[in-house]
């Protein structure tokens, strides 16, 4: 197999990395401002908040890229298979950075719906959450795994 054959088949490329982390990011961010809003509102405090906001995460982040998948013609069975393979260690990386960050910021996970600081830190956080997670895919596509396993169905 010749460089440039292994180069298209696994693009480890910047452009693909930061391609696959704005599709997990879109999934995350969904999952994160329903589930910290919705936290927020119902005045739930911090620990359910955040699981809240993580397991909604997860699932837009796997719903998309089942979507995706589910549209090429392939069955449920593949497309749990693919968006699994594709999201789990981008989404966990990205919800571990953005929540530890929205932690850090003082009277964050306090604000409410109508403080600037509630949007603002969460904003921050999924924005530090996608730098740190770039790399992450980068090396995961380009080894053929992470965000590498959907490639074939788009």
């Amino acid at each position: 197999m010749t460089e440039t054959h292994e180069h298209t088949q696994h693009d480890g490329s910047w452009s693909t990395a930061v391609s696959a982390t704005l599709h997990c990011l879109t999934g995350c961010a969904i999952g994160e401002v329903l589930g910290l809003a919705l936290a927020t509102w119902w005045g739930w405090s911090n620990g359910p908040s955040i699981a809240l906001a993580i397991v909604l995460a997860f699932f837009f982040g796997y719903l998309l890229t089942a979507t995706s998948v589910l549209r090429r013609g392939l069955g449920w069975r593949t497309a749990i298979t693919v968006a699994l393979a594709a999201d789990t260690v981008s989404i966990l990386v990205m919800e571990i950075v953005d929540n530890a960050v929205v932690l850090a910021v003082p009277g964050a996970m306090d604000a409410g719906l109508a403080d600037l600081l509630f949007w603002g830190s969460l904003v921050f956080a999924l924005a530090v959450a996608f730098v740190v997670t770039v790399p992450v895919n980068r090396a995961m596509i380009a080894r053929g795994k992470g965000h590498a396993a959907v490639h074939q169905y788009h």
